[in-house]
């Protein structure tokens, strides 16, 4: 998997569907989103609104989102459920606290959780939005590249048990995913470096031009270029968005999105949640599972160093990682 053009276009719309008949919802990328209260007004069916956020991402974003929420529809109830931020916190016991938050406002069916934070966040909120009065509206607004080009797409929701990542959960699709690309500019290094990995998934499997494209712009993606990170993300988000809507429920086609995640979950449980980034677990992952494609003779050793040259730059401490 090397460059072979300098003249690769990625197109990078403002609004990308993800096609379930009924259940169909928009992906909206772009700046200033957060703001944007007549979208909101659009989206968001009921007059209850809890608002999942977590204390980074609440102090950063939350008093513009409810702004615009006023501005948008100005007879809704808003109230707001801050918790801890980590994985370790993607407990049942942080999804009992947004029950309590819901049950205190007297939330009936047509509420709305609006999800503003990463995969954590997302995941926990369309969680409890799924097991609400047995589903209720949610909507993803991602604050993370992770989120943004993976986990607020496709409706997969739940929480963690000290057994393993992810197994509690729920098949629940957003009424819509609102990606702020502003929100990037508040990332931490170390999140943004972590999201890259789900970035280069989309490459490796397959789409040779992407991943041609991905090399001949890491540097613009690792500084932040906004035209770079827009096409990528709605890039993922139109790869994702058609995977999700052939095989929703991972019967077949979509299982592909789990690349790298074998390893990464496994890894992430070993060592304990909140010692690796999602991403960066998963970033893990896609090496080894590169090496050992090569390894069996399933793939080039060239394709397998492209592959962990991409994903997993020396911050990753991939000299002491061994497949034996």
């Amino acid at each position: 998997m090397t460059a072979t053009s300098t003249t690769m276009a990625i197109a990078a719309p403002a609004e990308i569907q993800v096609e379930l008949g009924a259940r169909s919802y928009p992906i909206a990328i772009g700046a200033r989103l957060l703001d944007d209260g007549a979208r909101f007004a659009r989206v968001i069916r009921g007059r209850h609104v809890l608002i999942v956020s977590n204390e980074m991402v609440a102090p950063l974003y939350l008093e513009r989102l409810r702004a615009a929420l006023a501005r948008g529809n100005a007879s809704l109830q808003i109230e707001q459920l801050i918790l801890p931020d980590g994985e370790v916190h993607k407990t049942l016991d942080s999804t009992a606290r947004v029950f309590a938050a819901l049950a205190e406002m007297k939330a009936s069916r047509d509420a709305t959780i609006l999800a503003l934070g990463g995969g954590v966040i997302g995941d926990l909120a369309g969680f409890a939005a799924a097991c609400w009065m047995r589903g209720i509206d949610f909507v993803q607004l991602p604050t993370t590249l992770l989120a943004m080009v993976d986990s607020s797409v496709g409706g997969k929701t739940g929480v963690d048990l000290a057994a393993g990542k992810n197994l509690v959960g729920a098949f629940h699709q957003p009424r819509a995913v609102i990606v702020d690309t502003d929100t990037l500019a508040t990332l931490p290094p170390r999140e943004l470096a972590a999201g890259f990995a789900e970035i280069v998934k989309y490459g490796a499997l397959g789409d040779a031009t992407f991943f041609a494209w991905l090399e001949q712009h890491t540097d613009a993606l690792r500084v932040r270029a906004a035209q770079a990170l827009a096409q990528a993300i709605a890039h993922c988000c139109t790869q994702k968005a058609g995977i999700v809507a052939r095989d929703e429920t991972e019967q077949g086609e979509r299982a592909l999105l789990n690349l790298g995640h074998t390893f990464g979950h496994a890894i992430e449980t070993a060592t304990g949640y909140g010692t690796l980034l999602h991403g960066e677990g998963v970033a893990i992952g896609m090496v080894l599972a590169a090496r050992l494609s090569a390894q069996l003779g399933l793939a080039s050793p060239a394709s397998a160093h492209s592959c962990s040259a991409l994903t997993c730059p020396s911050r990753c401490h991939m000299a002491s990682i061994r497949i034996i």
